[in-house]
């Protein structure tokens, strides 16, 4: 909800990807996935601001960079084609207790973060002059948010593959921010439309034997498209004469 407000989706996307290539390269390394993933995410987080600059471009190149040197590892190291395609397919269990252990972890971090970082951004971004006024540092807060970003994003790619973990980020915060009555209120939604969305992914990948992650996305990308609809439809009534209702 906070990239869909600072209109930076597409970082989601460009995080994911170059997480993959590091869950590869830690994988060939001899780390855990995990590892790589956030080493190589929060990096390109740390030059997230610089990057900025460019606009959706340097995100764009973060993105191919990123799947260019997933894919050059895939071709030339036998040893990481296994974990290749759980990023790209996308799996539907935890491979193992690291994947528990970095994502209890960063549950705890958030929930310490969050409430206090949330208010900061939102200042930021709503009433920028008032945040300045104030002598707050601006570029600090967009640099935490953007490592608990790479650092989610990261987590996520390693457990459910590139496209699932921004699938998550993309849809439900669409259909949230158009139809959220409040800040919260899209909160909530979003978070409701994350945990449907993913537990029937599920359902469906167990019982008729597909890759979670392509699952997830036809699921996700139906919702939003019936969440479209449904828009459409209140917004008709609410123009259409008393007397036609």
């Amino acid at each position: 909800m906070y990239l869909r407000l600072r209109e930076e989706w597409l970082a989601a996307l460009a995080f994911a990807q170059v997480a993959a290539a590091g869950s590869l390269a830690g994988t060939i390394l001899g780390l855990p996935p995990q590892a790589g993933a956030l080493a190589c995410a929060c990096t390109a987080a740390a030059f997230k601001g610089w990057i900025a600059k460019t606009g959706n471009n340097g995100y764009a190149l973060l993105m191919i960079t990123g799947w260019a040197a997933a894919i050059l590892m895939l071709a030339n190291v036998p040893i990481a084609e296994h974990l290749g395609h759980a990023l790209f397919d996308g799996q539907l269990y935890f491979t193992g207790v690291a994947h528990l252990v970095f994502g209890a972890l960063f549950l705890v971090v958030m929930a310490v973060i969050l409430p206090w970082l949330s208010g900061k951004l939102l200042l930021e971004r709503m009433f920028p002059d008032f945040f300045r006024a104030s002598g707050l540092s601006a570029w600090r807060f967009h640099l935490i948010f953007d490592l608990l970003v790479a650092a989610g994003l990261a987590l996520a790619t390693a457990s459910i593959g590139v496209m699932g973990a921004f699938g998550l980020v993309f849809v439900p915060s669409m259909i949230a921010y158009r139809i959220g009555q409040s800040w919260k209120g899209a909160l909530l939604v979003a978070i409701m439309i994350s945990l449907f969305a993913y537990v029937t992914s599920f359902l469906l990948a167990f019982m008729i034997d597909q890759p979670f992650g392509p699952v997830l996305v036809i699921v996700l990308s139906s919702l939003a498209v019936f969440g479209y609809l449904i828009q459409m439809a209140f917004r008709q009534g609410a123009q259409s004469p008393p007397g036609l209702i």
